[in-house]
């Protein structure tokens, strides 16, 4: 496996507005994987998990308002309330947040086994942050 290259400081911002709006909403089980190497389409995925359908809702909402109070380009959308998954394309970096039930049957982090994980700490690290 190809050795991980560092994040950019761009990269570390969008990563860091995610964590901190998903985490501040009590989003579970949060991970960054980097792709890069295995995708073409982008180059983190970025999991997060709900406790139910109405928290769902609220994470995404919450990760809306952080994105576009720091004026993060939206490529796309998905986030029909009935799917129990919500995907927010912010380019370099792609949300996913879930319910339990839908992380568990969609399971991409085996789909992407070969990818690198990305600490909180290498997220944050040289950056103030409320709740480092």
């Amino acid at each position: 496996m190809a050795e991980r290259r560092s994040l950019t400081s761009e990269s570390r911002h969008v990563l860091g507005i995610c964590w901190e709006a998903l985490e501040d909403t009590k989003a579970d089980d949060i991970q960054v994987l980097d792709i890069s190497e295995q995708s073409s389409i982008t180059d983190f995925l970025f999991l997060a998990s709900a406790n139910s359908d109405p928290h769902l809702r609220a994470l995404k909402r919450e990760l809306d308002k952080a994105l576009k109070a720091q004026n993060v380009k939206i490529v796309g959308v998905d986030d029909n309330p009935d799917t129990g998954w919500s995907v927010v394309d912010a380019f370099d970096v792609m949300i996913h947040i879930f319910t339990p039930e839908k992380r568990e049957t969609y399971n991409l982090e085996t789909l992407w086994k070969d990818a690198f994980s990305i600490e909180r700490e290498e997220i944050f690290q040289d950056q103030p942050s409320k709740s480092a």
